[in-house]
This record gives structure tokens, sequence and C-alpha cells, in this order.
């Protein structure tokens, strides 16, 4: 392990309905115990031009249920990771759109520091921490410059995440690919 490394923070990424977020949920309900109500920090916001996206929060929501302390923030999450007790479990959902939200804002770049920003709030947690973000780099190369840049950007922020979280999990279907800690 190096000493960078947030051994308390699991990562979990995959593509778009990959059972991702499902999986980090059982994983954080099934690892904090019921001690403590679990906490959620959500990065999608609804809003009214995108029933597409209301939807899908409306599906998260419901899957949860009531047991959950949900925050939600789009923009500023280092604030929001610290502001919730450092012991208690937390679920971050996700860091994708979380760079997403920046980029429309024009809150970025450069990259690097507002992902150290957030490693840091998450290495500052004694509780168990699960960061969820999309895989977007499987795919063809995009046609329009925006989303290019994009794909780079959150392809960057992954590996950040990744080079310092304790474990790492790659879903595909709703599989958990274990791909951090390897078996030397």
């Amino acid at each position: 392990m190096s000493h960078d490394e947030i051994p308390n923070l699991a990562f979990i990424f995959g593509g778009t309905r990959s059972g991702k977020s499902e999986y980090a949920e059982k994983l954080l309900v099934r690892e904090a115990g019921a001690q403590t109500a679990p906490h959620y920090i959500a990065t999608a916001e609804p809003r009214a031009a995108d029933s597409e996206m209301s939807e899908r929060i409306r599906l998260h929501r419901a899957r949860r249920g009531d047991g959950w302390r949900v925050t939600e923030e789009s923009r500023f999450l280092p604030r929001a990771v610290a502001d919730i007790p450092a012991d208690a479990p937390l679920l971050v959902d996700g860091a994708a759109l979380w760079l997403s939200r920046m980029l429309e804002a024009g809150d970025v770049p450069p990259l690097a520091p507002k992902a150290d920003e957030l490693l840091n709030a998450l290495a500052a947690r004694t509780g168990l921490s699960v960061l969820v973000s999309d895989e977007v780099g499987q795919g063809v190369v995009a046609d329009n410059r925006m989303a290019r840049e994009f794909i780079d950007m959150c392809g960057q922020l992954n590996q950040r995440i990744a080079a310092r979280a304790g474990r790492v999990l790659f879903v595909a279907a709703g599989l958990p690919l274990s791909l951090k800690p390897r078996d030397k």
C-alpha cells in the first residue's frame, strides 16, 4: 500500500446501466452494518427540461428506500463530503456527473486540483467511503470536441481516484470485477 492510498475508500466504476450504483449501495450496507444510517451524496440533479434524468433519479431513490441520509450536491462535492460525519458510512454517486456539472458551469480545468480536493476530503474520513463513477472510454471516439474533452477528463479523474482507492471494482452486467487490491 502506498502512503497516498486511502484504505477505507472503495472505487466502483462501470458503464451506463451496468449495475454499479446498486452494487455500491449493497456493498456499503453489507460492510458498514446497521450501526448507523448510511449517507448518500447524489451528484445528479433533477431538471424540469430533462424528464429522463428525473426518472433515473426517481428509480435510484425508490431502490434505496428511506434508510439513507441523502445530500444532493452537483458541484461542490469535496465540501459535501467534509460535511458528513467522518466515521459515517458514505456513498458518493457519482464522480463523472460531478465532473460534467463542473464543466457545464465553467469550473474546470485544471482537473488535478479539483480531484485532489475530493480525494483529500475522502482521505480525512475514518468510515467506509464508496465512490461511484462512469467508465466512458470504452466506446468509439466521440464525434465532437466537447465530448472528447469530457471523456479524456473523466478518464484522468477515474485514474486519479483508482490510484488512491484501497479497493477498485469494475462492474459490468451487474457483476463486479475486482481490480485492486490484486493478488501478488
